[in-house]
């Protein structure tokens, strides 16, 4: 059972980036071979952008307003998720606009020369001085950027943008962000969230309109039955009962006082989990129920957390306690490969300066520091039931903390922290939990975090991924906020 985060870009759907460098037609019988050298250009940029999970529709070089035009009814066509507009030289904002009118995606223009600097020397020495501006011509990607970015403006179209040199580390490293961004915001876009159960009455913090959230992210919302999991449930085999308790000792390290009953109960619940989820295509899940005085809605929903949790490692996230919003916000970690584990605060440590967090339920055990331990549980705190849950640590190292908030300004914020998950003893409860430094210090983060009025959970993931959610937040019309 592959439960690890290195194929969650695999587990994504194919984005589609369409990519056009614009010039200007005068130029080409001016200035010998200053045409097939932007081509060449282009042609590196989008061997560049290629690879795996991403297809480059290359619109080719355009240099006037039919070209352009002709260019956007191809981005309708072939469905782009994001366009890439490489400024390669000096280009007429009408080149621009009818592209981007029709394309109706984000538009990130790429103002990269090929070289960091003009060879001033050998340039001087150009004996033919329509060869000197032919070379300068190459390297004029910044000079139409103010009348393109006027004419965006003014057209209240958004952009964004990426300065610097054609093959430069830096340069590609800020493409990557923006890639992985259009990655999340197309698959947001295309994900089914199911929705099983109903709120923990009286966190009036988590609830959520989700019509506003398909209207934000894009994201399909299901409405799920429990009572179709518990007969799923009922059709589970002993064989396949067998084989997923076994799989649960290879997943999971559970420990010897785990009654071998709570394993079966917990393995017949994972196999009904994944023909639950097959069966409506979900792609993240929130849910919560209390099951009272329905003996086959209370065992199932009492026996959840170890499929929960192997889900959520197989990029199929799910939040407890019918936490919408931060389903979101870990299917959104999960796309950026960083995993993305449902938490909360647990306590403050004064004396080591850092706050402890975590949470009962499912946990992100790809992102484990070591193997996450089963233990039997007489009690779900706050909840109704009895029986197995998971103990675990996130990997020691640097953490970004993500929260979907929702805003009265902006509908939805991404609120963000990053800091580092630090060595130490930890609350052998059987939850997971985690502690976290922060440049803030405890106290600084905690006022700060507060302060921005997010619910009362998060999602944690590995890696400081501050600047691709930023670029996120961008490319989907949200607000964001780093408060370290």
């Amino acid at each position: 059972m592959n439960t690890g985060t290195d194929a969650a870009m695999n587990a994504l759907p194919t984005l589609r980036v369409g990519l056009c460098g614009i010039g200007l037609e005068a130029y080409w019988s001016q200035f010998a071979g200053l045409e097939a050298r932007l081509n060449g250009y282009l042609a590196r940029l989008a061997e560049r952008l290629t690879r795996p999970g991403v297809e480059v529709v290359n619109l080719g070089l355009l240099d006037t307003p039919e070209r352009s035009r002709e260019a956007g009814r191809q981005c309708r066509r072939e469905d782009i998720d994001v366009l890439f507009l490489y400024v390669t030289t000096y280009a007429l904002s009408n080149t621009v606009l009818p592209l981007v009118q029709r394309a109706g995606v984000p538009v990130v223009v790429l103002n990269l020369q090929p070289e960091a600097a003009i060879d001033y020397a050998a340039f001087n020495q150009l004996k033919d001085r329509t060869a000197m501006t032919g070379e300068w011509l190459a390297f004029c990607s910044a000079c139409p950027v103010p009348e393109i970015a006027n004419l965006l403006q003014r057209a209240r179209i958004p952009f964004h943008q990426v300065t610097g040199v054609l093959e430069d580390a830096a340069t590609w490293r800020e493409i990557e962000e923006w890639l992985a961004a259009a990655q999340v915001r197309s698959a947001l876009a295309s994900a089914r969230l199911g929705l099983m159960g109903h709120y923990y009455s009286g966190m009036l913090d988590i609830m959520t309109d989700v019509t506003l959230v398909s209207i934000a992210f894009g994201t399909h919302t299901e409405i799920l039955e429990v009572d179709q999991l518990s007969a799923l449930c009922a059709e589970v085999t002993e064989d396949e009962t067998h084989q997923r308790a076994e799989e649960f000792h290879s997943a999971f390290d559970v420990q010897s006082d785990c009654p071998p009953e709570e394993l079966r109960r917990a393995a017949r619940t994972s196999v009904a989990l994944d023909r639950f989820v097959a069966q409506h295509g979900l792609d993240a899940l929130a849910y919560y129920y209390k099951g009272s005085g329905n003996a086959a809605n209370e065992d199932t929903m009492s026996s959840i957390i170890l499929g929960t949790s192997l889900l959520t490692a197989r990029h199929i996230p799910v939040a407890g306690e019918y936490e919408v919003k931060n389903a979101l916000a870990m299917k959104i970690m999960d796309c950026l490969g960083a995993g993305g584990s449902f938490t909360e605060y647990y306590a403050i440590d004064f004396n080591d300066d850092l706050v402890l967090m975590g949470h009962d339920g499912p946990g992100h055990i790809a992102i484990a520091e070591g193997k996450t331990k089963v233990r039997p549980l007489a009690v779900y705190h706050g909840k109704v039931g009895r029986g197995l849950s998971v103990e675990m640590s996130v990997k020691y190292g640097p953490v970004t903390l993500l929260s979907v908030v929702e805003d009265a300004e902006s509908r939805f914020k991404l609120l963000v922290a990053e800091g580092e998950c630090v060595a130490g003893e930890i609350l052998e409860i059987g939850n997971t939990n985690s502690r976290y430094r922060f440049p803030l210090g405890a106290r600084g983060f905690v006022n700060a975090w507060n302060a921005e009025g997010p619910a009362h959970h998060c999602a944690v993931g590995v890696g400081h991924v501050a600047a691709t959610l930023r670029k996120t937040a961008a490319l989907m019309g949200l607000g964001f906020r780093q408060i370290c």
